[in-house]
């Protein structure tokens, strides 16, 4: 339950409603932001929908790698769509507002969807390492079987982890100002609005982040310590260029999302400012996602060798229909 700003000496009368400050302070730049941020949505909705589409019209590329991309882009879809188009909203209109109900929706999706993001990143890593590391048994370890489960488990974790922490903020009483310095619900905003001292949800968040987002980033870690090592010990080095170019797209997605995720939960609280937070929160929300399935295009030759095919198909058919 929300509270509304009221005298202090005085009870505090119930609101359902919260403000998002968002960039107010940006006022004149609020046309330009809604024209960038909208480019950069379309990009994000657009590529990830490609990269699906691709992979569902070409047999060459229904493997685990690009079963796992499915899912990463149909995550990061969403992950996305939690949040921009309601900053777009914002960016129109004088009234910055949004209900309780609609906060608590907002922050269970971008959890659920940033938490299984780290665990599908994790599997991607794994199976980079199988790839590379155990090639004459890749098909048999990454099975059909085994691929759905690693992806319904990263699903799994994400749903049932982030659907308990976001229920426990929540439950937290919310008090005070009901002015959010933010451009949407994230934990670190809304925990800041309880009446209670919350430095012990705090050490709770912090546990959460490190056993759920630094464990899977340590398997990363350890998959990819055992893949360069692996790859260094190839004979040629065009066989160790190969192998490498097979894991450049993960490591550069891993290396955008981690870095960011990172600053924003890990850093110290003394280094934080509402516009320094919106300005990373911008990089995790908005320009990661957009640069996902245009890394995974443009550093992917399987996938740009799709694309062709599939543009070429689809000339062909049109000329043939003519």
């Amino acid at each position: 339950m929300a509270y509304s700003e009221s005298d202090p000496g005085e009870n505090q009368t119930i609101s359902d409603v919260f403000i998002l400050v968002g960039f107010s302070y940006l006022h004149e730049l609020q046309s330009l932001l809604f024209l960038v941020f909208l480019f950069t949505y379309l990009v994000t909705v657009i590529g990830n929908l490609l990269i699906i589409l691709l992979i569902k019209l070409n047999d060459s590329l229904h493997t685990p790698m690009y079963f796992f991309l499915v899912n990463l882009s149909f995550l990061e879809i969403c992950y996305t769509t939690s949040v921009v188009p309601q900053l777009l909203v914002h960016l129109l209109v004088e009234e910055k507002t949004i209900s309780l109900e609609g906060c608590m929706a907002q922050l269970y999706v971008f959890t659920i969807m940033g938490l299984t993001e780290c665990c599908l990143l994790a599997t991607m890593a794994y199976d980079r390492y199988v790839a590379i590391c155990h090639p004459l048994h890749y098909m048999t370890i990454m099975s059909s079987r085994v691929c759905a489960q690693l992806a319904g488990a990263s699903w799994l974790i994400g749903v049932s982890v982030e659907v308990a922490q976001t229920t426990w903020i929540f439950s937290l009483p919310l008090c005070g100002s009901h002015r959010i310095h933010h451009f949407f619900c994230d934990i670190p905003p809304v925990l800041k609005m309880a009446c209670t001292d919350t430095s012990k949800n705090e050490i709770v968040v912090l546990t959460v982040s490190v056993l759920f987002i630094m464990s899977p980033f340590l398997l990363i870690i350890l998959s990819y310590i055992r893949i360069i090592s692996t790859i260094l010990k190839l004979p040629s080095a065009e066989g160790r260029r190969k192998a490498f170019s097979t894991c450049s797209s993960h490591l550069t997605v891993v290396t955008l999302f981690y870095g960011t995720a990172l600053i924003t939960y890990l850093r110290p609280k003394s280094s934080s400012t509402p516009e320094s937070d919106q300005m990373i929160s911008l990089m995790y929300t908005v320009v990661t996602p957009m640069l996902n399935p245009i890394i995974y295009t443009l550093r992917n030759k399987e996938v740009k060798g799709a694309l062709r095919r599939t543009v070429r198909k689809s000339i062909f058919a049109h000329n043939q229909r003519n």
